[in-house]
């Protein structure tokens, strides 16, 4: 099993409060879709 760093994982900033937040394993199939940071960044919309 490969691991990887926290440092080179992709991050994206979050729409809703501009903050960066890094890629997660329960994103992995819908990273390109991912705009929020959270639920309730979502939900703040």
């Amino acid at each position: 099993m490969k691991r990887v760093k926290k440092q080179d994982l992709p991050s994206k900033v979050c729409i809703v409060c501009q903050r960066p937040f890094s890629w997660r394993k329960k994103w992995e199939k819908v990273w390109d879709e991912v705009k929020y940071c959270s639920d309730k960044c979502r939900s703040n919309k």
